[in-house]
C-alpha cells in the first residue's frame, strides 16, 4: 500500500468499515451487544490524562464545587455524541467528510488544521500521562518515558490485523480497570456524600472567579473533545446495518444507547477523580496539589491505605494507553475526511506522536518536570477553544432536512443543540475577555 492515496470514493479507515455484522431476528440484548463498542472508544477521551489534570486541580483547589461542571460536561457530551450517531448513520458519512461535501476548500483546510491541533493537544495529554505513570510505577525518568510512549503504535497495528472487535475489547478492558481502581479510591477516601451531592448543583461563583472558570473550561475541554465528534461519526459505520429507514433508525437507537451507557461510566470516573482529590487534598490543607506526581505521593499517606497510590498509577497508565488507540483512529478519519488523503497508519501515528513528544520534551527541558502539569491543563483549555469549530458544523448538518432526510433533528433537539453550541462559544469568549483584562 502506498504511503499516500486518494480516498474520494472510499470510506474513512476502510479496514473497519461495515466490518461487524448485526444479527437479524435476535433478542434486544444480542443486538445491543453487537452495537456496543463505539461508545466506549469515544468514552476513553472523557477519562484520559487531561481529565486527570483538570479534575485533580479542580478538586484540590475548589473542593466539590466543580462537580457540577463535570455533570454538565457529561450531559453535553451525551448530546453531541448522539448527534454524531445520527449523522454517521443517516448520511453514511463521518463529520469530516460531511464538512468536505458542504464547505469550500479554504474552510475545510482551516477546519482540518484546527482538528489536527486538537489531536496533537490530546496526544500531548496522553504522552504526559503515560510517561508520568511509567515514572511512578517503574521510576523511569520522565523524559525517557515520553520517548517510550511512541512504541504504542506497534500495539495498535497488531490489533488492527485481528479485527476491530479486538480493539474494542482491549479498550473496554482498560476502561473497566480505570473504573475499578477509582471505585476503590473513593471507598478509601471516605468523602462527605452530602457535600458531594451539593457539588453537583451549579453555583454562580464558577463564572465569577477567573481561576475557577479557567479550570472549569479545562474540564469542559477535557470532557467534550473535538476529535471525538469526528471519531464517533465514523465508528458507527463499523456496523453492517441494512440500508433501510427502519434499520437505520434501529442503528441510531442502539448507537445512542451505547453512548449513554459508556459516557455514564465516564461520568463516574471523572467525578470520582475530583471527589478523591477534594476529599484527600482540599479538606486536609493540601489545596495547592495540582500535579499528578504530588497526588500520587500524598494519596497513600493521607488516606492511610498503602495500595491507594499504586491503584492511582495503574489507572493512569490504563487511561493513557486506551486514549492513544482512539487518537490514532481519529487522526486517520480527519485526514481522509477533510483532505481526501490516506496516510499509512504507521506513518500517521509516528507523525502525530512526534508532534506531541517534541513540545513535551522542550517543556521538560525548559521548565523541568513540574512544567508538564501546566502544559497538560493548557492542552485541555486549548481543546475547549477549538470545540466550537467541530460543534457548529455537527449541529448545522444534523439540523438540515435536505441532508438528513427523516432523521433530521426534531425541533426540541435543534433548539437544545444550538443552545449548547452557543453556550460553549460564549464561555470561551468570556474566558478570553477575562484573561485579556487581567493583562492590562
Amino acid at each position: 500500500m502506498p504511503l499516500l492515496e486518494n480516498t474520494e470514493t472510499k470510506p474513512s479507515v476502510r479496514e473497519i468499515y461495515r466490518s461487524i455484522t448485526i444479527p437479524e431476528g435476535k433478542s434486544f440484548w444480542r443486538k445491543l451487544l453487537a452495537f456496543v463498542g463505539p461508545g466506549y472508544l469515544v468514552s476513553v477521551g472523557y477519562m484520559d490524562p487531561g481529565n486527570w489534570a483538570t479534575d485533580i486541580a479542580g478538586g484540590a483547589e475548589f473542593g466539590y464545587t466543580l462537580l457540577s461542571v463535570i455533570l454538565l460536561s457529561n450531559f453535553i457530551a451525551i448530546l453531541l455524541q448522539t448527534l454524531c450517531v445520527r449523522l454517521g448513520v443517516a448520511t453514511e458519512r463521518d463529520l469530516a467528510k460531511s464538512c468536505r461535501s458542504q464547505f469550500n476548500q479554504r474552510v475545510n483546510i482551516f477546519l482540518w488544521i484546527l482538528a489536527e491541533i486538537g489531536i496533537v493537544a490530546t496526544d500531548i495529554a496522553e504522552v504526559i500521562g503515560g510517561a508520568i505513570a511509567l515514572q511512578l510505577l517503574f521510576h523511569i525518568p520522565l523524559i525517557v518515558g515520553v520517548c517510550l510512549t511512541s512504541i504504542d503504535v506497534v500495539l495498535l497495528l497488531m490489533l488492527q490485523r485481528y479485527g476491530f472487535r479486538y480493539i474494542e475489547a482491549l479498550t473496554i478492558t482498560l476502561v473497566s480497570s480505570i473504573g475499578l481502581c477509582y471505585l476503590a479510591e473513593v471507598i478509601f477516601s471516605h468523602p462527605d456524600f452530602a457535600s458531594v451531592i451539593v457539588g453537583f448543583v451549579p453555583q454562580p461563583v464558577i463564572l465569577q472567579k477567573q481561576e475557577m472558570l479557567y479550570v472549569a473550561l479545562g474540564i469542559l475541554g477535557a470532557t467534550v473533545m473535538p476529535h471525538n465528534l469526528y471519531l464517533h461519526s465514523a465508528l458507527v459505520q463499523t456496523r453492517a446495518w441494512q440500508r433501510t429507514p427502519e434499520k437505520k433508525r434501529e442503528a441510531i437507537n442502539f448507537g445512542t444507547l451505547d453512548s449513554i451507557i459508556a459516557l455514564s461510566f465516564a461520568l463516574f470516573v471523572n467525578a470520582a477523580i475530583l471527589v478523591v482529590a477534594a476529599a484527600a487534598f482540599h479538606f486536609s490543607g493540601h489545596q495547592g496539589v495540582a500535579e499528578i506526581q504530588d497526588a500520587y505521593k500524598l494519596l497513600s499517606p493521607l488516606l492511610g491505605v498503602k495500595v491507594a497510590s499504586l491503584l492511582f498509577a495503574l489507572a493512569l497508565l490504563a487511561s493513557g494507553q486506551s486514549s492513544t488507540l482512539t487518537a490514532t483512529l481519529a487522526g486517520q478519519i480527519v485526514m481522509e475526511g477533510f483532505l481526501n488523503l490516506r496516510v499509512a497508519p504507521w506513518l500517521r501515528r509516528i507523525i502525530s506522536r512526534l508532534a506531541a513528544i517534541i513540545p513535551t520534551i522542550i517543556c521538560i527541558l525548559l521548565f523541568g518536570e513540574g512544567g508538564t502539569t501546566k502544559l497538560l491543563i493548557f492542552s485541555q483549555v486549548l481543546l475547549s477553544f477549538q470545540l466550537s469549530f467541530a460543534v457548529f458544523p455537527l449541529v448545522m448538518f444534523t439540523s438540515d432536512r435536505q441532508l438528513m432526510g427523516e432523521f433530521v433533528n426534531p425541533l426540541w433537539l435543534k433548539l437544545l443543540s444550538w443552545g449548547v453550541a452557543l453556550m460553549i462559544a460564549g464561555l470561551n469568549v468570556w474566558l478570553i475577555s477575562q484573561s485579556l483584562s487581567n493583562l492590562r
